[in-house]
């Protein structure tokens, strides 16, 4: 996994110094300190998602050229098989697979995220970016930390909220919680 990340940071890196953004820059339009930007860049850091999509955007590109290394190609429609998509694990706890990573100039990102149960002394990691976000669970339960709330969420529930607020999410209880993102 560790050499997927490599080539997700190195294709990132590439794509900004062929746009003409500057390290500062990138920094400055996601919102966060340039040696945290910097830490992407060299794979070092956690690239939550949600900023891949917003440095997809920036760079003009699908995010699922920054995943792949591959242009999307399908304009009329795009089939993802069951447990086919393309995975990045970017955090320990954090899966994400893409669900339609083939279809070209998407709207929305989609995914099928699994999240771990965290130790006792877990001290959730809020992120923010710009857009909206639509969470349905699919499976086990969900704590959902967003703008000073908790709310928990069952299978068959959902949430849709301004993502440009901090937000994170856990797994309670023993199982992982299973659920649909889209990234709006």
């Amino acid at each position: 996994m560790q050499e997927k990340i490599r080539e997700l940071a190195a294709r990132i890196k590439e794509l900004r110094e062929l746009s003409g953004y500057t390290e500062g820059e990138m920094a400055d339009y996601l919102s966060v300190p340039q040696k945290q930007y910097q830490g992407y860049e060299s794979g070092k850091d956690d690239i939550p998602a949600s900023v891949l999509f917003d440095i997809s955007h920036r760079l003009g590109v699908d995010m699922s050229t920054l995943l792949t290394g591959e242009e999307p190609r399908m304009h009329v429609f795009a089939v993802t098989r069951k447990g086919k998509g393309v995975t990045v694990e970017r955090r320990k706890q954090y899966n994400y697979e893409t669900l339609a990573d083939n279809y070209i100039h998407k709207n929305a990102e989609f995914f099928i995220v699994t999240v771990e149960p965290k130790p006792k002394e877990y001290v959730p990691t809020h992120h923010a970016h710009n857009g909206q976000e639509f969470n349905y669970v699919l499976e086990g339960t969900l704590k959902v930390y967003i703008h000073n709330n908790v709310i928990i969420l069952n299978q068959g529930d959902s949430i849709y909220f301004d993502s440009s607020h901090g937000h994170a999410m856990e797994a309670l209880g023993e199982k992982p919680a299973k659920f649909l993102a889209a990234i709006l």
